[in-house]
Parts: C-alpha cells; structure tokens; sequence
C-alpha cells in the first residue's frame, strides 16, 4: 500500500478523522454545533503533539518527512477550516433568528420581505463561511510552498515564525466563542461569522508570529482543556 501508517502520522490521522467526524455530524439533520466544538478541541489537542511525536523518529526518509508536512496540512485545513465553517452552519440551523423574520407582524415586515431578508443573511453568511476556508487553503499551501525559506531562516536567526495566523488557532477560538453563548444566553450566529471573517484576513496577513516553543504549546493545549472542561460544567448547571 501507498502511504505512511507507523507511529509518526497516527495522531494526524486522527486529527482528521476527529474533523471529518465533526463536520459530518454539524451538517447531519441530528447534529449540533456543539457536538463539533468538541471534536475541534480533540483534533486541536492532536496536531498539538503529532509534530513533536514525529520527531522522535531519527532515521525518517525524505519521503517520511514530506508526506508528514503534505498530510498535516490536508488535516488542518479540514479540522480548523472546513470543520468551524461547518459548525457555523449548525448554529444557522439550530437557532431562531431565520424562523423569527417570518413571525414578524405584517404591518413592520411582510411575508414576502421577511423571507427575502432571510435567505441574503444566510447568503451572506455562507459567503463569510467560504471565505474562511478559501483563506485556510491559501495559508496552508503558502506554509507548504514557503518551507525552505522558513528552514533557511532558522538556521540563519535560530528563531521560527509563521507568517499570518496560524490556521490551527480556530481549535482554540471557535470554542471560546460558542463557550459564551452560556453567559448572555442569546444567538451568537452573527458573532460567530464575524470572527470568522477577522481570521480569515489574519489567516493571510503578512505580520509574524513566533512559533511557540514546547512551553507555548503546552498553554494552549491547557487552555483548551480548560474550554473542555467549561463546557462541560456550563453544559450541566445551565438550562
């Protein structure tokens, strides 16, 4: 069989199955946003770790070493691009804002308005959910494309940065945000695309960012159990 299967690529092929997973069941009939944040968290926790685990490997073949890079990209760009889209579009389907446009009285807003008003917010919101992944795209392939000049540079400054927001920061931001729908109790849908649409344009921007060192990503892997973990209380104390 074509492929790498040992121990170095098994967490990001779990990566994307969590993200797979999670946009399947986002935009099921049964799913739930909150279902998917769940798996973000977990494919986020994964491609924490798979770099380093990888790593431990000395005696890697070139071939090792770029499947490694090309399967990590195709991952992130599932898990951390297509998955929070996804789970946009859960939360269009599960709140009441659109059914609500139809409700209003005849004399504010006819039937014929109302519907039209409907279907440009969730044109406009779709627009937003693709724009998003078109940036994720672009980012990872750019991150791809750019890799010897990053090598070159760290030989050179001994210092590793990324250029633009790193893709896999959607692990830790999406949650945060679906998180607070349990504190003012009402429909974060607009919200939720709006940030989207920020990190879309950081996902490209040309600023750098420090690669985060071992203590770095161990921050944010706590940070994201700690959304876990909030979620799972919130869930269970509110209404």
């Amino acid at each position: 069989m074509i492929g790498v299967y040992d121990y170095t690529v098994i967490l990001t092929y779990m990566s994307l199955l969590a993200g797979c997973t999670g946009t399947i069941i986002a935009m099921s009939g049964v799913g739930h946003p909150y279902i998917g944040m769940f798996l973000m968290l977990f494919a986020g926790l994964c491609d924490g770790f798979d770099g380093r685990v990888a790593r431990t490997k000395k005696n890697r073949s070139p071939l090792e070493l770029k499947f490694g890079v090309q399967i990590d990209s195709f991952s992130d760009l599932i898990s951390f691009g297509v998955l929070p889209a996804a789970i946009g579009m859960s939360m269009l389907r599960h709140n009441q804002r659109l059914s609500d446009l139809h409700e209003l009285p005849e004399s504010w807003l006819d039937p014929e308005t109302a519907a039209a008003h409907s279907d440009l917010y969730r044109a406009a919101l779709i627009l937003i959910a693709l724009l998003y992944i078109l940036a994720a795209m672009i980012r990872l392939a750019y991150f791809n494309a750019t890799e010897d000049e990053r090598e070159q540079e760290i030989r050179e400054n001994g210092v590793a940065y990324f250029t633009g927001l790193p893709v896999t920061t959607a692990a830790l931001v999406f949650p945060m945000v679906l998180l607070l729908h349990y504190i003012p109790r009402f429909d974060l849908s607009v919200p939720y695309f709006v940030v989207m649409l920020i990190m879309a344009f950081l996902f490209v921007g040309r600023f750098k960012i420090r690669k985060p060192g071992r203590k770095g990503v161990l921050i944010m892997v706590g940070i994201g159990f700690l959304e876990f973990l909030a979620f799972l209380i919130l869930s269970r104390v509110t209404p």
